[in-house]
């Protein structure tokens, strides 16, 4: 079997002065495939450090990441090749185009299968700081993992991969024998057999591995790991926890060892080498995220799952060799079934929310009322609702943040469950054993699994393999009505996608399954009968062991009743219930100068889960004012899968509140908003159109003559393209305003970025234009520095002010510009210029130009500039004016009162700020 074997040789030394290791090596590559070779690739990652070039910093880039991008020079990590030879032959050999981590050779001789050459390096490692990928330099030694050179897999072509952070580098299974010396106050551990010798000045240490992959080196002061001998495997790790004895945790890795063998089988090496830094980067979330203080769950089950899930990850991994890029969801699909099966068997009592499910505010949610295992389908329909979830065969580095962390692997979880109820355990379980002891260590793909499963069934399984892992068409099966009839009972079922699945379907008698039955080929509609009995509704998919897109519309009681489903008001969010039509009820407050403080409520119909469809009422009452005020909002989003729309929203909003002191407005707003597809969800620009009516009625002042400026209707047209990259962000709107005595067009530009030295440039750019304009007074004219908002969609504190704190508030629209000067409002067309360059940190300089032109008055020229704040951007930020065309602003009098800030309490604008990268 590995008479062919990949071997590499490496002769190393630690220069802790410098970060480095000098490493000599030498690799025995044998050409197994039926091709001839021109060409060999060598895996270069510890060079993916390098710079701000490589894919690994441009990838952090797109995930709203600039450490390493602006990293120091002592923090960055690079290989430098001193030589290279193959059968002690110079050769030629290049860094790939745009790929600094991968090496290409010319061979001299073409290399025939079968046949093997001799490839000998020498080079320098320059260690990066660890903080970059959590492998490197840390505050206490150094965690190293891909740092060594090593063959590229050639599996029908070359498979070759740069370093993005996805800890997915497809290696052959290879002999080692590493020699490595470090300074004699360092211990070295790893995951292979070794030997120490001390030396005077170093302790020399010998590793020696057979079919591994994947070599991780520990260099510490003080050793890391603990041992663990159970009846299986030796287990290496330092993820151990402090509130456990060595006998409780060796019993537990004793049962999850035996757990994984059970339906594995055996473990082809002796010991298993788990690293913290490994693990935590494949945590299990909601679970490892918990500051410890709130503790929901026991320290034995905390620490049991987190190592279950670490073990049957490195028992897969370190075995099944896989395209983990391509190929991952089998990999995770297992892993997470795993999961699944283990938590079932030995924690089936532990609820999602743990302890905390039992507590007198949370015990009345249904959220409360969910299994640890629950979290597969409602993580899974939290993003599929909102249609952002992938096909199962993206490659890893196309898959979101969210779906490749966390709902791929759940999704992938869910389909070995699923296959489990339809197949039966023992031929799924069979298969997975049978395909994990006959391909241990051997090149394979998840075609093979395909292939294998098959073969021990009858049952057409092309639905799964084709459409559930190859697309991301979603599952969602209705009962359209149950026919009572002498003795028995007529089940309709209608499938309302596109995908072709079995599902199961339930009879059920006080929560108690009292009648299971799979049903295939549910195309459109189809009928059921069965025996009358003693149950009282029908449900599909009563144990969640395959995702759905909406589980609510799975439930019909046997006995019609006038109200299928009676109003339910529940307190705060929650998860829907399938047996309640649900509002939920939250507290409010807010503020505004003329309202004062507003207290009220929320009603909505919102769960945890978005809807189509969600309505929002909210009643309040203004303590200063002592008015009721409120608002409402309706709304439907439609989702579309094969065209280059996204979504498209209608809805219609309104409400009423002081705009003035005792003076109030009431709007009315139909809209429409068409939001584009992105080109994957990598990509994190976005592009919508909008299209709304404007209805505003303002309430007037005892004695005034109600004029056009007080009730009015505006149709705005909009176009929005937003690309918010963390070093380049361009983000711009063109939008149109129609009124019964005006129409007007704008443009604003917006445009951000940092320089090389990590300073930031702002810009702005802004035309406004009135294409008709028969108005009396400013009230509709663009704004030099403050907008008079008469669409009323900037959140203002105090939107009438003139004088005082609340006048003070700025929010970047219009002219955007901080002082105010004799000139502020333009009717006929206005364009303007704002840009600011950071000096230090948050600290910048701003510097404003704007023409304004106004009916029967010259060009006005305005300009301005001084410092602003920018703590948060467009969040939190505060500007002090210095010149203007006003002179000096800062010698003149009431100088605090010419400082302005921006303050933005939009709930919505903080968590889109502060998600970046992660979604």
């Amino acid at each position: 079997m590995f008479s062919q074997q990949n071997s590499i040789s490496i002769k190393s030394k630690l220069d802790t002065k410098k970060d480095e290791l000098k490493i000599q090596q030498e690799i025995i590559f044998y050409n197994q495939s039926d091709s001839i070779l021109t060409k060999v690739y060598l895996h270069n990652w510890a060079n993916s450090y390098r710079d701000r070039k490589t894919p690994l910093s441009k990838r952090f880039i797109k995930d709203f990441r600039k450490d390493l991008y602006f990293a120091k020079a002592e923090e960055l990590g690079s290989s430098l090749i001193k030589s290279l030879s193959v059968d002690f032959e110079n050769v030629y050999f290049k860094e790939l185009d745009k790929q600094a981590d991968i090496i290409e050779i010319d061979l001299d001789k073409p290399l025939y299968p079968n046949s093997k050459i001799t490839i000998s390096i020498t080079y320098i490692v320059k260690i990066p700081n660890a903080r970059f990928t959590k492998y490197g330099k840390t505050k206490t030694g150094y965690h190293l993992r891909n740092w060594y050179l090593t063959p590229a897999v050639y599996d029908n072509g070359w498979q070759l991969m740069s370093n993005l952070n996805l800890d997915d580098l497809y290696e052959k299974s290879t002999d080692f024998k590493i020699e490595i010396d470090v300074p004699k106050d360092l211990i070295v551990e790893s995951n292979l057999y070794q030997y120490k010798t001390k030396k005077e000045n170093t302790n020399s240490y010998y590793l020696i591995g057979k079919n591994k992959t994947d070599i991780i080196l520990g260099i510490n002061k003080t050793e890391q790991l603990k041992t663990y001998t159970t009846k299986t495997v030796t287990v290496h790790t330092d993820v151990f926890s402090k509130e456990l004895d060595y006998n409780l945790t060796t019993s537990i890795l004793n049962r999850e060892l035996l757990f994984i063998q059970k339906y594995l089988g055996k473990y082809p090496h002796v010991e298993i080498f788990i690293d913290k830094t490994t693990q935590s980067k494949n945590p299990i979330y909601g679970l490892n995220q918990l500051p410890n203080f709130l503790r929901p769950f026991s320290d034995t089950f905390k620490w049991d799952v987190t190592m279950f899930k670490a073990l049957t990850k490195r028992y897969i991994e370190n075995t099944l060799l896989l395209n983990k890029r391509k190929d991952y969801w089998l990999m995770d699909g297992i892993q997470n079934y795993l999961m699944i099966e283990y938590v079932e068997q030995y924690y089936p009592e532990v609820k999602l929310l743990g302890k905390v499910s039992n507590s007198w505010f949370l015990k009345r949610f249904n959220i409360s009322k969910l299994d640890f295992n629950d979290k597969y389908p409602f993580v899974y329909q939290f993003t599929a609702r909102k249609f952002l979830d992938q096909a199962l065969n993206t490659s890893a580095d196309s898959l979101s943040n969210f779906n490749r962390k966390i709902v791929s692997k759940y999704k992938a979880g869910l389909g070995f469950r699923f296959l489990k109820g339809y197949l039966g355990d023992s031929i799924l379980n069979q298969t997975i054993q049978e395909f994990y002891q006959n391909n241990q260590l051997k090149i394979i793909r998840s075609t093979n699994f395909n292939q294998l499963l098959s073969s021990k069934t009858t049952k057409d399984l092309d639905w799964f393999f084709d459409d559930f892992v190859k697309t991301n068409k979603k599952i969602d099966h209705k009962i359209e009505s149950i026919t009572k009839e002498k003795d028995s009972i007529s089940v309709t079922i209608k499938n309302k996608r596109n995908i072709t699945t079995p599902l199961a379907l339930y009879a059920i008698k006080d929560k108690e399954i009292i009648l299971k039955k799979w049903i295939a080929d549910v195309d459109s509609t189809k009928t059921v009968k069965f025996k009358k009995g003693d149950y009282d509704t029908f449900v599909l998919n009563y144990e969640n062991l395959y995702p759905e897109l909406n589980t609510l519309n799975n439930w019909k009681k046997v006995d019609k009743k006038i109200l299928n489903k009676p109003l339910k008001f529940s307190f705060l969010k929650d998860i829907s219930s399938p047996n309640y039509n649900q509002v939920f009820y939250q507290p409010d407050a807010n503020y505004n100068f003329y309202n004062g403080l507003i207290l009220g409520v929320k009603l909505h119909n919102k769960p945890l889960i978005k809807r189509n469809f969600d309505f929002k009422i909210s009643p309040y009452y203004a303590t200063k004012s002592k008015t009721l005020i409120g608002s409402f909002s309706l709304l439907y989003n439609q989702f579309f899968e094969k065209t280059k729309i996204y979504k498209v929203a209608y809805g219609l909003s309104g409400g009423t509140s002081d705009y003035a002191p005792n003076l109030s407005y009431k709007s009315l707003v139909p809209y429409v908003d068409i939001t584009f597809k992105r080109k994957t969800l990598r990509d994190i620009s976005s592009e919508s159109l909008r299209a709304k009516l404007i209805h505003i009625d303002k309430e007037i002042a005892p004695n005034a003559i109600k004029t056009d400026q007080d009730n009015y209707s505006i149709l705005s047209l909009s176009y929005n393209y937003s690309n918010p990259d963390i070093i380049k962000e361009f983000r711009y709107s063109f939008s149109t305003e129609f009124a019964k005595k005006f129409s007007k067009a704008s443009l604003d530009l917006r445009f951000r970025t940092l320089t090389t030295t990590d300073t930031q440039l702002d810009f702005r750019f802004f035309a406004g234009v009135f294409l008709n304009n028969k108005t009396e007074g400013d009230y509709f004219s663009f704004g030099l520095d403050r907008s008079n908002d008469y669409l009323f969609q900037l959140n203002y504190l105090g939107r009438s002010e003139s004088s005082g704190f609340f006048s003070q508030q700025y929010i970047i629209t219009e002219g955007g510009f901080k002082s105010v000067l004799p000139t502020r409002f333009a009717n006929q067309f206005m364009v303007s210029n704002n840009s600011s360059i950071g000096l230090w940190r948050w600290i910048e300089v701003y510097n404003d130009v704007a023409f304004l032109k106004n009916k029967n008055h010259p060009l006005y020229f305005a300009y301005e500039n001084g410092i602003r704040f920018n703590f948060v951007h467009e969040i939190f930020e505060i500007y002090f004016p210095l010149y203007s065309n006003n002179g000096w602003e800062i010698s003149q009098n009431a100088y605090p009162e010419k400082i302005r800030f921006s303050l933005s309490a939009d709930v919505k604008s903080i968590y889109n700020f502060f998600k970046r990268g992660f979604l």
